[in-house]
């Protein structure tokens, strides 16, 4: 990881050197030489380290040489911390000096100016201890012969290319022969898409060449013609879209930003057609962003064809090329391929990995692996690691660098990768990228990448599938980034630390630090960048110590206010992770953090308000205050300019959202599930960037939101929506089934997966009671709840006498009902109709007087099988207080093989239902090979007809065919 912390001094070193030391480091004389000419020894040294991190593998004295090397970078990059930590801290005392506010703002009090100076003086020599370490290695750089990196050659700006051509500006009969080939290659029938490349520097006529094949008489009839100019970076529903526009017989909507849907259309732009596609200067290597492209090409005609251009052999392969080489030729390949395979002694990730590095080289590459001397490395440790050293030596030092550090975690552990990204900042190993979230989109972007070399495992992706949420590492995987990083020479010693524990601080500057180990911070661990605090009953004594911390992890541990003000002089901290901490307020000297990029004070449950201060953190991309007891969200939150996700969620005093917050234009997710917030600010729909809502109980009504706000947040909702709904008149009855029934409002409604809807308001009794409001509260249940995505369904407070026809719907796919409190339902529907149904839970029917046989959905007419409830596992009846009878099916029906009865039910619970004496014992027998669990609660009558004697015949008519069948029937 020498490359990593080389490439961070450096730019420290130049950030320094042009804006600090002018005015800064004026009294310490010679340290801007120092600093210039350690600046360039550096960069003399950076220019072989990919050579040496090669070799260093194998060769014990250059890894040696470069840990020596990144000991020094490390301690460099320490000096230059606490150089930055020393004008930042002296800032912070400044600004709260009674002697500031007099005279000059710019002239600090005399303590603070001497202060300053001998601090300088103090860094100036260590700079010089530095340079004179740093003169050694250089000296014995040149022992090792190490060959200098090769710099890429500059790019030019491309051009889009279009497929018109002007014939008479081109000559030579060498293009024309070429066109001919390609054209007779293309036109030959074939029984699948195929692929085609024309390979080539730039400047050399690739794209002419493509123009005369597209232009081809040959392609005039019969030929679905589509030139594409290829994007770079390449934008799958980019490319996708600019294909559709080609055809021109679908249209994608303009701001449409849905794949799915994209590659929908593209699918059916090109089904069943013969075409010829044109993909012009590719770029692009990574397979994951070709993939569903081709598979959606393939749609097309037999004999269809692609034709790409590019400037990079391993795209053509990637893409899958045709490939013209001979039996004899393929022969060659699988001679050497067998013997690289018999290499991986049986182990299928070798496989994979050599795979992925096979795919782009050509015979010769072949053999190279297969003769390569990784293969004889004789240390007993790394005998399965010769694959992952072939793979390991492909990838860039920025990529080697974040992959190595990744020996922290545990075996395996569960990575979290937004986390992972944090610690790979905190280490500086992420370039800076200008923008907002620019940095952690190329973290995002390494991790795929390393992903994509089969070095991750396990991977789950986020909800929308965009990136990876969480992964693991293949234990092979994690040994190799062991050895790695394992070091020759003698652990340090220390009296207050355990070994290990300096070891890891001194490879990783990350450290995870549980109550076994010391309770006290040593300087030997001074230099730690990422610390987890882990099963301590209180913070290390010392901590302040811990200037260089940039991500710090206390959930979980008691923290005292005066806890948290050491915390708070940590003052270059990046991520600070203070989830159930018990604390009840935050320090107000918080507003010092002002690198803070991420802030976790989730479940702190008595915190109940938040200092003024902590609105000046304007570096903040993240804030999770979830599970707190907060009373409000004071307006200065529009001052977190560079907020990207905000969690307030579970703060149930919390009754209003801010205008300002409308204001976080970079905002992308917002939760504020299970807050009382009455109406939300109307231009909340209106951030573009934001991505995810998780939204609170959202309240309909005259004095709340219209239900038409919706249409703003369509896009947003795809997981649950929960429905309280004050209607107080029908005219607003008849308002929410208009606004249901729009368009956008439909497609949000389709897309959720879990929907309650509560019915809160009430209506004069001669409006409840008129048969047109019966029928209304049907059409507003029907309105909102859609079929076929949604899972789950809780329906409160509906005031209907009959439940809507879609719960007897075949078409209705939902898998579990809650209905509750439904005062004037008098009958259930046929709901033994419903396909997936596994659990049902109805509660308060207090008109229901018979569960009639219409429940089951069964016909016994019906000469085709006929299954009631085919997936139901779990029922409850709940408060049915003047339900008196459950109609039994009749003997013929028990008797029937044509009809199945809940045939997966294996727990029933009936409670509260003081008026039921007797259950369908037909029924239940008919149920009963699944059926292991009944319970009858609170429900008098039926104790005594079954809980009083569990051998009466009552009893043994439902248990006997079952002998596993319990009765549970507590009486309170």
């Amino acid at each position: 990881m020498a490359v990593a912390i080389i490439s961070q001094v450096l730019e420290t070193l130049t950030e320094i050197i042009k804006d600090k030391i002018q005015y800064e480091v004026k009294l310490v004389r010679s340290v801007k030489k120092e600093l210039l000419d350690l600046s360039e020894k550096l960069e003399e040294i950076k220019e072989v380290l990919d050579d040496a991190e090669k070799r260093g593998v194998k060769e014990k004295n250059v890894k040696r040489w470069l840990k020596k090397l990144e000991n020094t970078a490390y301690e460099m990059d320490d000096i230059l911390d606490e150089w930055n930590y020393s004008l930042l801290k002296h800032e912070m005392e400044a600004s709260v000096e009674p002697e500031q506010k007099i005279g000059c703002s710019f002239t600090p009090p005399p303590c603070l100016w001497f202060k300053k100076v001998s601090v300088r003086r103090d860094i100036a020599k260590k700079i010089e201890n530095v340079k004179a370490k740093l003169d050694l290695i250089l000296k014995d750089k040149d022992d090792f012969k190490f060959e200098t990196n090769s710099q890429p050659p500059t790019d030019p700006v491309r051009k889009q290319s279009i497929s018109s051509i002007d014939l008479k500006k081109v000559h030579g009969m060498d293009v024309k022969i070429k066109q001919n080939d390609i054209v007779i290659k293309l036109i030959l029938d074939a029984d699948s898409v195929q692929i085609l490349s024309i390979v080539g520097t730039g400047g050399l006529g690739k794209t002419t060449l493509a123009q005369l094949i597209f232009n081809d008489p040959q392609f005039d009839e019969d030929w679905l013609k589509i030139w594409v100019c290829v994007s770079d970076p390449f934008v799958v529903a980019v490319v996708a879209k600019d294909i559709v526009k080609s055809v021109g017989k679908e249209t994608i909507p303009p701001d449409a930003d849905q794949l799915e849907l994209i590659l929908q259309k593209l699918k059916t732009s090109v089904s069943g057609k013969k075409f010829l596609l044109v993909l012009d200067d590719v770029w692009t290597e990574d397979s994951d962003k070709w993939e569903p492209l081709k598979i959606n090409l393939e749609y097309g005609a037999a004999g269809s064809k692609i034709l790409v251009t590019t400037r990079n052999e391993r795209v053509a392969k990637m893409m899958g090329t045709l490939d013209g080489k001979s039996e004899e030729e393929w022969g060659k390949f699988e001679d050497v391929g067998m013997k690289i395979a018999s290499k991986c002694k049986g182990l299928p990730l070798a496989a994979v990995v050599l795979g992925r590095l096979l795919r782009f080289k050509d015979l010769e590459g072949w053999k190279q692996v297969e003769k390569s001397e990784i293969w004889q490395l004789d240390n007993e440790e790394v005998k399965l690691f010769p694959h992952l050293v072939l793979s390991y030596n492909e990838l860039s030092s920025a990529l080697k660098r974040c992959f190595s550090y990744c020996a922290v975690y545990p075996k395996d552990h569960r990575i979290h990768t937004e986390t992972l990204i944090e610690e790979w900042m905190a280490q500086g190993y992420l370039p800076y990228v200008r923008g907002n979230g620019a940095v952690e989109l190329k973290g995002r972007e390494y991790l795929e990448n390393l992903a994509m070399r089969c070095l991750f495992q396990d991977i789950e992706k986020s909800e929308s599938g965009e990136h990876i949420e969480w992964c693991k590492m293949h234990d092979i995987v994690h040994d190799f980034t062991l050895f790695l990083g394992k070091n020759d020479d003698k652990e340090r010693s220390c009296q207050d630390c355990d070994s290990s524990m300096v070891s890891h601080v001194q490879k990783y500057r990350s450290l995870s630090w549980n109550e076994e180990e010391s309770r006290h911070v040593c300087d030997c661990l001074k230099s730690v960048r990422v610390l987890r605090i882990e099963r301590k009953r209180a913070p290390p004594v010392g901590m302040e110590k811990l200037i260089h911390l940039r991500w710090l992890d206390f959930s979980g541990i008691a923290l005292s206010k005066d806890g948290l003000e050491i915390i708070c002089r940590l003052y270059f901290l990046q991520s600070l992770l203070l989830s159930q901490c018990d604390l009840t307020e935050i320090s107000r000297e918080i507003g010092n953090l002002v690198h803070l990029r991420r802030l976790d004070l989730s479940r702190n449950e008595e915190l109940k308000e938040l200092p003024d201060s902590m609105y000046s953190l304007v570096e903040l991309r993240s804030l999770s205050l979830e599970g707190c007891s907060l009373k409000e969200i004071q307006k200065e939150i529009g001052n977190f300019v560079q907020l990207r996700e905000l969690d307030i969620s579970w703060n149930w005093r919390i009754q209003e959202l801010p205008e300002s917050i409308c204001s976080l234009v970079e905002l992308q997710i917002l939760k504020i599930e299970g807050t009382d917030i009455n109406c939300l600010p109307e231009a909340l729909g209106e951030l573009s960037n934001l991505r995810r809502l998780e939204l609170c109980a959202f309240k309909v009504g005259s004095q709340y939101n219209k239900l038409g706000f919706l249409k703003k947040l369509y896009r947003l909702l795809i997981g649950s929506l929960h429905l309280k709904i004050y209607c107080g008149s029908m005219s607003e009855m008849v308002e929410l089934v208009e606004d249901a029934r729009q368009e956008q409002l439909k497609t949000l409604l389709q897309n959720i997966k879990t929907l309650e809807i509560s019915f809160e308001g009430t209506m004069n009794e001669m409006e409840q009671s008129s048969l047109s409001s019966s029928s209304m509260w049907m059409e507003v249940v029907e309105a909102l709840v859609p079929h076929y995505k949604l899972k789950e369904l809780i329906i409160r407070g509906y005031k209907g006498s009959r439940l809507p026809h879609l719960m007897s719907s075949l078409l209705n796919f939902i898998k579990e009902i809650h209905l509750m409190l439904l005062s004037e339902v008098s009958s259930l529907p046929a709901m033994g109709k419903l396909p997936l149904l596994e659990s049902l839970y109805i509660v308060g029917l207090e008109q229901l007087k018979l569960v009639g046989r219409e429940f089951l959905g069964i016909e016994s007419s019906c000469d085709d099988v006929v299954v009631a409830f085919p997936k139901l596992r779990m029922m409850t009846f709940f408060h049915f207080y003047k339900c008196e009878e459950w109609e039994d099916i009749t003997e013929e029906e028990e008797e029937s093989a044509a009809i199945s009865i809940m045939p997966c039910l294996t727990y029933l619970s009936i409670q509260w239902c003081s008026s039921l004496k007797k259950l369908p014992h037909r029924l239940l027998r008919k149920a009963s090979s699944s059926l292991r669990s009944l319970d009858i609660s609170r429900s008098s009558e039926l104790v005594k007809t079954y809980g009083e004697d569990k051998e009466g015949s009552a009893w043994r008519s439902i248990s006997q065919h079952n002998p596993q069948l319990v009765l549970r029937h507590p009486l309170f």
